[in-house]
């Protein structure tokens, strides 16, 4: 648990590192200026219900009006409280990962009034976080997975690793599991990532061959900001490394994923590590889509 450590430019080096001259410069188009768009093969098809264990396809979606059209099933728009509350209903959410998917928790907080986050003296950063909704029994929670994690000084109980949190976890068809794990891994060989990846993977079939009425959803690495600091020691290549093991090792089993990658990059808004509330907003319909389909 630790930060980076910063000014390692010296001299001239920072000439190589210019923003919008060398760094995060736009390529403007050249050539033709039209796009001839052509009919899709897949126009009239039905998509069928979003549930876990459809492959992810790719392109996963697009964006209509700035809502998210996924190829792979039929979301739904959870646009007011009401709707995603019926969803929840008698539902226990627990949410483990990093904080691009801890906006996921604030989201569902900030929007729903009646799920109230409870304060458990804990930094909004660092977590744990719980939410209740008594009368509808509805409880959500949220944990920071286990070290390798740069945020502020936690207690070692409180950053528990994934797969240690799936075992303790009974599941059933009212117990819903979103996680995500990549960003803090961005500066560590692929070996240790792969290893944890493989651990939370045993826990997963363990957890649906005792419980195979569990939700499982899985959020995918998203693009980022890379300003001169960042691109020394992150790119969005090394996360899209990370990105393609976590798909192959969750392939095959029955697990749905929110492609968060192509949701952030489809999007005119600019990258960022934590995407604005609208791709959030499109993430998290994706998400409850497979909680409660069509």
């Amino acid at each position: 648990m630790a930060g980076y450590e910063q000014n390692l430019l010296v001299g001239e080096e920072s000439r190589y590192f210019q923003s919008g001259v060398n760094v995060k410069k736009r390529i403007l188009p050249s050539g033709l200026n039209y796009v001839t768009v052509k009919p899709s093969p897949h126009t009239g098809k039905d998509l069928g219900d979003c549930v876990p264990g459809k492959p992810l396809l790719s392109p996963s979606g697009f964006y209509y009006q700035d809502q998210w059209m996924s190829t792979s099933c039929n979301t739904r728009r959870f646009d007011t409280p009401a709707s995603i509350t019926d969803c929840l209903r008698g539902k226990n959410v627990h949410i483990h990962g990093d904080s691009t998917i801890r906006q996921w928790f604030e989201y569902l907080t900030q929007f729903v009034s009646g799920l109230r986050k409870f304060d458990l003296g804990n930094s909004k950063n660092t977590g744990p976080h719980l939410a209740l909704d008594i009368d509808n029994k509805i409880k959500v929670e949220y944990y920071a997975h286990g070290p390798p994690i740069r945020i502020f000084p936690i207690s070692n109980q409180d950053l528990p690793f994934i797969a240690n949190k799936l075992d303790d976890i009974k599941g059933g068809k009212n117990t819903v599991i979103a996680f995500t794990i990549w960003c803090h891994f961005n500066t560590f060989p692929v070996e240790p990532y792969i290893r944890r990846l493989q651990n939370v993977r045993k826990s997963i079939l363990r957890l649906l061959g005792r419980s195979p009425d569990t939700v499982v959803v899985i959020k995918t690495a998203n693009v980022q900001a890379l300003p001169r600091e960042v691109s020394l020691y992150n790119s969005d290549w090394y996360s899209y490394q990370l990105d393609l093991v976590m798909r192959k090792m969750f392939e095959g089993i029955k697990v749905a994923f929110v492609d968060a990658w192509e949701m952030t990059l489809a999007h005119y808004l600019p990258h960022e590590l934590h995407p604005r509330r609208i791709i959030i907003k499109n993430e998290v319909d994706v998400f409850l889509s497979y909680v409660c389909p069509l």
